[in-house]
């Protein structure tokens, strides 16, 4: 069977992160939502998004096809139905579509037509950028679990001081001396080549994916995620770091997600409660306003490539775009549209060709090219990005 994720409605609520990505590429847990999929079903699959996003995630139609809602995540049950789903079958969770089957030769789809199956067990889903920190320690725990079934850990090493050592998981090739693990509060994944640095206190739930790294004496709280390739040190609590990003010195980063290829300069700090206790309200790309989390505790959510100076200071509930660049003293406004340069006392645009050459020079270091696709996807968010720019 061929398997599509589709982005579906949650698409614009999870803005800025899929402005580069579909919804099934956003990290939580310990796996991205494609992975979680893959592995579940035993197959690969492709991607139906935006257009701009299609050279890079593209979608291969079959003569069969079997379409999934990426904002839901899987489980064993869930998989099953979608592997079991046959012609003319769809699955639903309330007036939600999970998952329908296809055909090439199918003109429209009407779920009047189709045999409706109901989902009514509990799952998990990614509906708005808050979510991916939110639900991270449940997304944690259910991955930990799927991935370490009938496995067995490489030791742990003896100057790690442990607590709960049955609920750790050490991969291949990962580095660890002279740390504090405690699991009792969830599980701590740590991944293949991964490495944390002496002095550093973990409490779970906590993934530390495929070639991460905690830096020295670094202090984490669950639930957090550090996603391949990231770098995280001080003070971190319930944050999620996609691929390539970097929080490698002192200061607090609480309640947050991080896209692929951001650096949080020394000493910078978010806040993530309101001096008034009151619910966080975040920056909403569908409505252009503020919208309610139902959280007290939000903090800092910041789009892919864009970076900020030493010392900087977030506000409760700061949401930044693409390729922003932000210094300065002060608290910068708590919403940062994409290819901003600036802070406190005022932001201009932060010209494409500049911001590609940061670029270049950043994922360079990775070995990782800044091709003409990853171009391209920048490009159409500076320009969809400029009605939100005031300058």
């Amino acid at each position: 069977m061929n398997y599509i994720l589709f982005d579906g409605p949650a698409r614009n609520a999870l803005l800025p992160f899929t402005f580069t990505r579909p919804v099934a590429d956003i990290l939580i847990g310990i796996m991205t939502i494609r992975q979680k999929w893959e592995m579940r079903l035993g197959s690969t699959t492709t991607t139906l998004t935006e257009e701009y996003l299609s050279e890079k995630f593209p979608m291969v139609e079959l003569e069969e096809n079997v379409m999934i809602n990426a904002s839901f995540l899987p489980n064993d049950v869930l998989a099953e139905m979608v592997s079991n789903l046959e012609s003319n079958q769809a699955i639903f969770k309330g007036d939600e579509v999970i998952a329908f089957h296809t055909n090439e030769d199918q003109e429209e789809v009407d779920f009047d037509t189709y045999e409706i199956i109901e989902y009514q067990d509990d799952c998990l889903t990614v509906e708005h950028t808050w979510d991916i920190f939110s639900k991270n320690d449940a997304a944690i725990r259910e991955d930990f679990e799927f991935l370490t079934e009938d496995r067995k850990s490489q030791p742990i090493p003896k100057s790690v001081n442990v607590i709960a050592p049955e609920n750790i998981f050490i991969e291949e090739g990962a580095k660890l001396a002279f740390v504090t693990l405690n699991a009792s509060t969830g599980p701590i994944y740590i991944g293949k080549d991964a490495e944390i640095m002496e002095g550093t206190v973990i409490r779970g739930p906590f993934a530390l994916c495929e070639n991460a790294t905690v830096k020295m004496a670094a202090k984490i709280y669950g639930a957090t995620t550090v996603g391949p390739y990231s770098r995280i040190g001080g003070e971190v609590n319930n944050a999620v770091l996609f691929s390539y990003s970097n929080k490698g010195h002192d200061g607090f980063l609480g309640n947050s997600v991080l896209g692929e290829w951001c650096n949080i300069g020394a000493d910078s700090n978010n806040s993530n409660l309101k001096n008034n206790y009151e619910e966080v309200k975040l920056w909403s790309y569908e409505t252009e306003g503020f919208a309610k989390t139902g959280l007290q505790f939000c903090g800092l959510m910041m789009g892919d490539h864009s970076k900020c100076g030493i010392n900087t200071m977030f506000n409760t509930g700061t949401v930044i775009g693409v390729s922003a660049n932000i210094f300065g003293s002060g608290f910068p406004r708590n919403f940062v549209p994409s290819f901003s340069w600036g802070g406190a006392s005022g932001f201009t645009t932060y010209i494409t060709k500049k911001a590609f050459e940061t670029a270049r020079l950043v994922m360079a270091r990775r070995n990782v090219d800044f091709d003409e696709r990853e171009a391209a996807i920048l490009e159409h968010v500076f320009e969809e990005s400029k009605k939100w720019r005031k300058d």
